[in-house]
């Protein structure tokens, strides 16, 4: 028996029918503002070929870490859903398969921020009326299949309905970009850019990181075995991001350590990590100086810096070797700012010509240490709860949090962080009604004037996120 997929208009708004009817007229108002997406990982190429989407499956499940994981920890195998093997070995090959198999375990994400985010795509995007479920399988396959054949499903229509006004991809700092530089050289209005991500070149624990400074020296034509010659380099290629584009940076540390050596501490630290494998103190050290430096190169080219710590990435060894990067098996861990950021905001967390946007896997530092801090240092904002956390509940516990101290105005809006790209005006939805639901207790409370409400939804929705990001 199949059941209506319904989206009810009134989801995720408060019970009280005062508060809600508030959050409805609050939402009424910014709900059609256009998305912006600072922070991403769709692929670009996407939108300098404009190519269809293969299928349902590889489109909706296959590159989506939050739909596998959840099926991996009930059972079923990477291979069976398509997830390609490091090595090349067999994988399922069929996309009605493998949409089948989700289909049928379509029930474990009840309850879960990626249900919503698919059943709206379901509805909103295809117009699909029924539930999915195995019953429903083929007719959810043959429906989104067929649609994905037309013009209006190629990736440069769907972004313009989606009403994108700005979106971010994410790239490593030896990427060539040619993908933007086609997107730039079509004619074609959308507005897709790049950020300049340079783990690979600063972590020495990234896989290849010494052959990526060999990547580095031929790219730029300097000598990355020197200190100067290094920091050179990635002003080189900083350059070359922001001419193809980039207002912003991204690291991914596994901490948010920052140190501030001398030049001759620096120098020696560099010559010990470029030069063989770097011991664990080391490799922590020598990623806490590379945030200063990078903070300081923002300072010189204006480039927004985002900090993405407190990720045990790739927990699941056989998982890593088997499917490699990205595969569901990151894990939150514990971060300390208070301590680990004071260095970096020693020298520029009072400067006007920095802006640090910090991100948290951990929610226990909200209140007690970020807060707190984005609440003084003219350079710190706070980026939304973001990843494990970007579920209502966690958007809810942020703004409780956060706000107290904060503030909303050293806050910087919502970004979704996403590879799936349909679900990126699924998550900016459920981020504007929980934003709008905040607001309303507050003015049933008394606590803002519903005036006051209108003018903070458009801010967390638009306005923040535009001027944080330089955009």
């Amino acid at each position: 028996m199949s059941h209506p997929l319904i989206l009810h208009p009134d989801r995720l708004f408060p019970v009280d029918a005062d508060t809600r009817a508030i959050a409805r007229r609050l939402y009424t108002e910014i709900r059609g503002l256009p998305i912006i997406s600072p922070h991403g990982h769709t692929d670009p190429s996407w939108f300098a070929a404009n190519e269809p989407f293969a299928n349902p499956a590889e489109l909706l499940i296959t590159p989506d870490h939050y739909v596998f994981r959840m099926l991996f920890s009930q059972g079923l195998s990477m291979e069976s859903l398509g997830v390609p093997r490091a090595d090349g070995g067999p994988v399922e090959r069929d996309p009605r398969a493998i949409w089948h198999r989700f289909a049928q375990h379509y029930h474990l994400f009840r309850g879960t921020p990626s249900r919503m985010w698919h059943d709206w795509v379901y509805a909103e995007i295809f117009g699909i009326d029924v539930r999915l479920s195995a019953e429903t399988a083929d007719h959810y396959f043959d429906i989104i299949d067929a649609a994905l054949q037309t013009e209006a499903f190629r990736p440069r229509a769907l972004f313009e309905r989606a009403n994108i006004e700005v979106l971010t991809t994410t790239e490593s700092p030896t990427e060539t970009l040619e993908h933007h530089k086609a997107i730039r050289e079509s004619g074609w209005k959308g507005r897709v850019l790049t950020a300049f991500r340079p783990d690979p070149v600063l972590d020495p624990d990234y896989e290849g990181f010494r052959n990526n400074l060999g990547v580095l020296a031929e790219q730029t034509g300097r000598d990355t075995l020197s200190w100067a010659g290094y920091l050179d380099a990635l002003r080189d290629r900083r350059a070359f991001f922001t001419a193809m584009g980039a207002t912003s940076t991204d690291h991914g540390h596994p901490t948010a350590f920052t140190a501030d050596l001398s030049k001759a501490e620096a120098e020696a630290l560099f010559g010990r990590v470029s030069s063989g494998p770097a011991s664990v103190a080391d490799a922590e050290l020598f990623r806490g100086q590379m945030l200063t430096e990078m903070a300081a190169m923002s300072v010189e080219d204006g480039l927004v810096m985002q900090l993405h710590p407190g990720s045990f990435r790739n927990h699941n060894a056989m998982v890593f070797n088997q499917f490699g990067l990205d595969k569901g098996a990151d894990i939150p861990t514990q971060t300390d700012y208070v301590r680990a950021l004071k260095p970096l905001l020693d020298r520029f967390g009072s400067d006007p010509r920095l802006t640090l946007i910090v991100f948290t896997l951990d929610e226990t530092s909200y209140s007690r240490e970020l807060a707190p801090l984005a609440g003084h240092y003219p350079a710190l904002k706070l980026g939304p709860s973001w990843w494990f956390h970007d579920s209502p509940e966690g958007m809810r516990r942020f703004r409780e949090q956060v706000t107290e101290t904060a503030g909303f105005y050293n806050t910087v809006g919502f970004n979704d962080d996403t590879r799936a790209f349909l679900s990126i005006p699924a998550r900016h939805d459920v981020a504007r009604r929980m934003d709008c639901g905040f607001l309303a207790k507050l003015v049933v409370e008394h606590r803002i004037g519903e005036d006051e409400a209108h003018e903070v939804a458009r801010a967390l929705t638009y306005d923040l996120v535009k001027a944080a990001y330089r955009l």
